[in-house]
């Protein structure tokens, strides 16, 4: 985000209007680069902001340790999550460091996803909204891990979820009204 900030200009874009984007693990390093103190490149220009100004995201990973009255993720899978992610995984939970201030964000996400729980996202929608940042999501009836795929059934989820980020944008200023 800081390389494509710095390069605005030549990208012929506005360094203030950057989103985040990315489904499942990439929605999980979407939130990951506005969430997570610590993890910048010490060798970047500070004055840069690697941080983007708004979130979209498709059925994130957002809780990668204990929350508590939530279900945690077994023993052995807390281990294996720790190897895959080389960090303690509460370091890398988006869920772990909501505060105020957070970028605008939107979550698409199937009620049914057996791979990243449903109840997961709403969490983390509650505890945004509750530290004053705007993050609405939007649930997808009898919809699993990675629905919005445009090669998933008629397309009809591909198209909803691309409309509401159109919306969701033009909502931010971002984009005209069509």
């Amino acid at each position: 985000i800081r390389w494509v900030r710095t390069h605005a200009d030549r990208l012929g874009i506005d360094p203030n209007r950057i989103a985040a984007g990315g489904g499942s693990a990439g929605g999980h390093l979407a939130a990951a680069t506005a969430t997570l103190p610590g993890h910048d490149d010490a060798g970047g220009p500070a004055k840069v902001s690697c941080a983007p100004n708004a979130l979209v995201l498709f059925n994130p990973a957002l809780i990668t340790a204990p929350v508590p009255d939530f279900p945690a993720p077994q023993e052995e899978k807390l281990k294996r999550l720790q190897l895959r992610l080389g960090a303690e995984p509460e370091s890398m939970s988006p869920y772990h460091h909501i505060r105020p201030g957070l970028p605008p964000t939107i979550s698409f996400h199937g009620e049914n996803d057996t791979t990243v729980p449903y109840h997961s996202v709403e969490q983390f929608t509650e505890a945004m909204t509750a530290a004053g940042n705007r993050c609405e999501l939007v649930g997808y009836p009898n919809q699993g891990h990675g629905f919005f795929n445009p090669s998933r059934g008629d397309g009809s989820s591909y198209r909803d979820t691309i409309r509401r980020m159109d919306d969701f944008l033009v909502s931010l200023g971002w984009l005209n009204q069509p």
